[in-house]
């Protein structure tokens, strides 16, 4: 077969090389590198017949599943193998999702831009039929195995069809971020970057990449790197830490990615010490800052195997902290150095900031979204001439080259008079003895005052007390800097991608905004 462009075409070729492999392993079962590339083809087969006759543009399929499945790989890879669009509808296709589709918010996106099929699992066909038939144009049900009259089986046809050829500038997939800093937008990624990405992000042969983030963010970016290099992925429907640290000596995981609130869980474990955990040689945390003090124990336990990185959904990876570098204590507070993307600190005006001075976070980078789906023009706001984006990150660079970041634009806390950054007062926090983990946020009054709040999980056996923290905050940092509220919890919230919630925390402290 000719190369029509279409990273997943590589992947499945990959896997067909070896077809009694462990592509997938799910709940106990295995899904093998011939069956993964069979039930692709077989389900790209009828997506391709079911948007034949769209009237021009690229065909659209949403994805309405549980995520961290075979099922939601094997839909998102047979869409864009018959040369759709795939796109996440969930806001960060969550594990948990059921509670968490707001039909009124996807049913206005769906309004804007057709979707042509809804491929669906059995947990979400209620729900799609709901959204289907509130639609103008009713999309097509589809999914794999779902015995019911209305829904198209693509499980059913024969292998094989003439896969179209993609452009390198369609968009291959949406996924939505975590609207931390507002309401969730759609990022659409062109074929051509998820194949440089696979091309040339390359995974070690014989990886076995155990995947408890999200699929349809960066986690199925590394599944498909993975799958590529002839590894194989372990799904879990969610992380679990106990569950986690069993599955890397069960499956001898080379590979894993986590939070840093999930990373301090595997820590505070209690088989953590009695783990086998001689097979990892990548353990990546990402998605926010992580603590110093933490990050020391975890080089600790885990050894020379700890990498940060810094990214967002719409522009991939943009630094990284090496292995190498976990062993300089200076360096911890740090979120690495540029790999693939050009980096720099700016002022409100644009203006590149020297080392030392902080600024916004800009970025130029082969890896950059196409656009806001469903329109790619809204991305105009954050994007210079030059191809730059703003990232909505405050940082800076130290003399070394390494990037020092202070939060989120939208999380910097006004507060009487002074600019607090939560990241900063997060690491003292943290720096604690008695502390596991700290999120800071600003919380309104009525008077429309500003006021640095802070939730705290103490460490087992604890019971630091406010005013303690108080003092440890301002005696490192500055008395506007102590939290006036703190409240002690059992565990952070968290939100669909493993970040600190701080808008469900706002909203439990009684914001006004």
């Amino acid at each position: 077969m000719g190369d029509n462009g279409n990273y997943v075409r590589d992947l499945l070729t990959a896997v067909a090389g070896a077809p009694d492999r462990p592509a997938l392993h799910w709940r106990g079962r295995v899904v093998t590198g011939r069956e993964l590339a069979d039930r692709v083809t077989a389900a790209a087969r009828d997506l391709a017949g079911l948007v034949a006759d769209r009237p021009g543009g690229t065909p659209v399929v949403g994805l309405l599943t549980v995520t961290n499945t075979p099922e939601t790989l094997v839909l998102r890879y047979a869409a864009n193998l018959a040369g759709a669009t795939a796109v996440h509808l969930q806001t960060a296709n969550a594990v948990d999702p059921l509670d968490r589709i707001d039909l009124d918010w996807l049913r206005g996106q769906l309004d804007i831009v057709r979707v042509d099929v809804l491929a669906v699992d059995a947990e979400h066909l209620d729900a799609a039929r709901a959204l289907r038939d509130a639609l103008a144009s009713p999309p097509a049900l589809a999914g794999l195995g779902l015995a019911a009259a209305d829904v198209v089986d693509l499980a059913a046809g024969p292998a094989g069809f003439a896969e179209p050829r993609v452009t390198p500038d369609a968009p291959a997939t949406v996924t939505y971020t975590s609207g931390s800093s507002g309401r969730p937008k759609g990022v659409a990624v062109s074929f051509g970057v998820r194949r440089a990405a696979v091309r040339g992000l390359v995974a070690d042969p014989g990886t076995v990449y155990l995947s408890t983030l999200p699929l349809s963010h960066t986690s199925g970016a590394v599944a498909d790197m993975t799958l590529v290099a002839g590894g194989s992925v372990v799904l879990h429907p969610e992380f679990d830490a106990g569950e986690a640290l069993a599955a890397v000596e069960r499956h001898r995981v080379t590979r894993m990615t986590v939070s840093p609130p999930q990373l301090y869980a595997l820590l505070e474990h209690p088989s953590i010490r009695d783990t086998d955990l001689s097979s990892l040689r990548t353990l990546t945390y990402a998605g926010c800052p992580a603590a110093p003090t933490r990050l020391a124990e975890a080089v600790k336990v885990f050894g020379d195997v700890l990498t940060q990185t810094y990214g967002t959904t719409e522009l991939g990876p943009i630094t990284e902290l090496g292995p190498a570098d976990h062993h300089d204590p200076e360096l911890l507070d740090s979120a690495g150095r540029p790999t693939f993307a050009e980096v720099t600190v700016r002022d409100p005006e644009g203006r590149e900031l020297p080392p030392g001075r902080t600024g916004e976070v800009w970025v130029r980078t082969p890896f950059a979204m196409l656009g806001y789906w469903p329109d790619p023009a809204a991305a105009d706001a954050v994007r210079d001439d030059g191809g730059r984006y703003r990232t909505g990150d405050l940082g800076r660079f130290d003399e070394r080259g390494y990037l020092r970041l202070h939060g989120r634009m939208s999380d910097m806390i006004k507060s009487r008079g002074v600019k607090v950054h939560p990241t900063a007062v997060e690491h003292v926090l943290t720096g604690h003895p008695d502390v596991l983990g700290a999120a800071v946020f600003g919380v309104l009054d009525a008077d429309r005052v500003e006021h640095v709040h802070a939730a705290v999980v103490p460490r087992p056996g604890t019971s630091p007390t406010s005013d303690v923290l108080r003092g440890h905050v301002g005696g490192a940092l500055s008395p506007n800097h102590a939290p006036v509220v703190i409240r002690f919890c059992a565990e952070l919230p968290l939100n669909p991608a493993g970040k600190p919630d701080r808008a469900a925390l706002r909203a439990a402290a009684g914001d006004r905004r």
